[in-house]
């Protein structure tokens, strides 16, 4: 959930890079949210159709367009491409699959033209505090 409110306080932020995980983990939160807000308002508002989004879920899904998108711009940054690139769902079919394939790649090694690498150093024996990379 973290990563979540992470993506969330880089609202606006559409530089920068966003790591594989930020990105996947703030989808599934955002369906898992968009889930809860759906079938509350239709508990809430009976008179809703089974198929018809109520004024919460509209509102929900306005609020959460912009950091979904500027989430997928750093997400397309960390692979060394242009934030334009999301545009490519726009293409039927396959500029979906395009997408879906840049958002599983990995992050370009080292720093790009949109900054340092959002990874660092994961590994916590790597190095120092007596893991496997020895003593400090």
């Amino acid at each position: 959930m973290k990563w979540f409110f992470a993506a969330l306080g880089r609202y606006f932020d559409f530089s920068g890079r966003s790591r594989r995980k930020e990105y996947w983990f703030f989808g599934l939160w955002y369906v898992l949210f968009a889930v809860f807000v759906y079938f509350t308002e239709q508990a809430m508002f009976s008179g809703l159709k089974k198929d018809e989004a109520g004024v919460l879920t509209i509102i929900y899904e306005l609020v959460m367009f912009i950091p979904g998108l500027s989430v997928a711009v750093r997400r397309l940054h960390d692979t060394g491409r242009s934030g334009w690139m999301v545009l490519i769902m726009v293409i039927p079919v396959v500029g979906i699959i395009w997408y879906l394939v840049l958002m599983f790649r990995d992050s370009t090694p080292g720093d790009n033209e949109y900054g340092p690498n959002p990874k660092g150093v994961q590994n916590p024996y790597a190095y120092g505090r007596g893991g496997w990379g020895g003593q400090v």
